[in-house]
């Protein structure tokens, strides 16, 4: 096990350069699975997601080969093999298996998801769309068996906009017989990329980022080369690192539309924000002004970003408040930032935020996003050392977090506890 010791005061300079997107990856690496022939991904992120999506590919059959950010799946060989424990555990996407293995063989036995445990997570939705494809789900023994004697198109009304859902069932329908018709389904950008990709393996898919998306099922699709849009979260984490230390950092490889909720946010703090085409400036002020904060589904601002933006209103003068509307008890960084001396209160699903200042603590990331709230808060004591373990679930999507971080000026290191 490892923790991450940052010596904080430092404002960050330079130029950070993101990586592919997290959530895109790890969606697009079973997608890969519905594909006869040889799929290319480049921009690929290199976080422990994607390492254990990659061996759960190979248990099942695949070549992979991976070199720097691009990876190689061949599904020719892919066998329907009931992954009922193992690494599936490890994961909460493992059940993009459930659609690609049920479009491609008509049935998949994969075990209940793990991955980041901030908040009940069903997947009702998931089976909803696959039930009314004409799959036949049944839970047995925590393993979720499902099986199609043949998938047909059908119109599903998604109860909750879920990204999770909305991809599952595009997976599921790219294959099917017949049109399938998505409604009220969820329009982040990393549904518009698996999209993408799916259509380029010869998927008819239209609708991708609206509340209503079609698609027409193929007999068969071959594979493609594809790049991986940037991570606009990992993009909005330095971004608010920037702000919080007062810093000057170039972020760049990024789409700036795709982060404009958390760009509004900054201005209206009073944060300087330069945006270019594919990189955007921020510029730190001496001061800044508290603002209300209410985390939805996209385009409004990322529940992704709810727990690193509270470190970041610690740094405001006065009281801010910060509401997830997604997931209603997504706070577990509040704990450990009291710790540090913030002055945070929650009530239901909103944080009191008391602007102040936060001194050096041993504490411990819950999950990915908390942890990356925790490394915000740590940049911002001046010359204490913060010790934060659990760095696990941080590196769950934070690509080369130190080296980034280092270039930027930042005094951090990873030691084994």
């Amino acid at each position: 096990m490892e923790k991450l010791m940052i010596r904080g005061g430092k404002p960050l300079h330079g130029t950070v350069t993101i990586s592919g997107a997290k959530n895109s990856a790890i969606a697009l690496l079973p997608a890969a699975v519905l594909a006869d022939t040889e799929v290319i991904l480049d921009n690929l992120p290199n976080i422990s997601d994607v390492a254990i999506y990659s061996e759960l590919l190979e248990e099942l059959g695949a070549k992979v080969k991976r070199r720097d950010d691009e990876i190689r799946i061949d599904p020719s060989q892919l066998v329907s093999k009931p992954m009922p424990n193992g690494k599936v555990k490890k994961l909460r996407a493992s059940y993009y298996l459930m659609g690609a293995l049920l479009g491609r063989f008509g049935e998949a036995t994969i075990g209940m998801p793990g991955g980041c445990n901030f908040e009940p997570r069903p997947i009702d939705q998931h089976i909803k769309g696959f039930e009314a494809l004409g799959a036949v789900v049944t839970n047995e023994q925590g393993a979720l068996h499902i099986r199609a004697k043949q998938l047909r198109g059908a119109k599903i009304y998604l109860d909750v906009a879920s990204v999770g859902a909305t991809i599952n069932i595009m997976l599921a329908a790219s294959r099917a017989d017949g049109v399938t018709v998505i409604e009220n389904a969820a329009k982040e950008p990393e549904i518009v990329d698996v999209a993408t990709l799916l259509t380029a393996m010869g998927a008819k898919i239209k609708g991708a980022g609206t509340e209503t998306i079609r698609i027409e099922g193929v007999k068969e699709m071959k594979g493609c080369r594809h790049s991986i849009i940037s991570d606009r979260i990992q993009a909005g984490t330095y971004m608010i690192m920037a702000a919080a230390t007062r810093g000057n950092v170039l972020v760049d490889n990024v789409i700036p539309k795709h982060l404009e909720a958390l760009t509004a946010k900054l201005e209206e703090m009073g944060v300087e924000v330069q945006e270019y085409d594919e990189s955007i400036r921020i510029i730190g002020k001496p001061s800044y002004n508290a603002v209300d904060v209410k985390a939805l589904v996209y385009p409004g601002f990322p529940t992704d970003l709810q727990s690193p933006m509270t470190s970041l209103l610690t740094c405001a003068q006065g009281t801010s408040l910060l509401s997830d509307y997604v997931y209603g008890t997504r706070f577990k960084h509040v704990p450990e930032l009291t710790l540090m001396g913030a002055n945070i209160r929650v009530e239901g699903r909103t944080a009191i935020i008391e602007g102040g200042k936060l001194s050096a603590a041993k504490v411990k990331a819950a999950d990915l996003r908390a942890g990356a709230a925790l490394v915000v808060a740590a940049l911002t004591v001046q010359d204490e050392v913060t010790e934060i373990t659990n760095v696990e679930y941080i590196d769950r999507g934070y690509d080369r977090l130190v080296e980034n971080l280092r270039n930027l000026g930042a005094d951090v290191w990873r030691e084994h506890d």
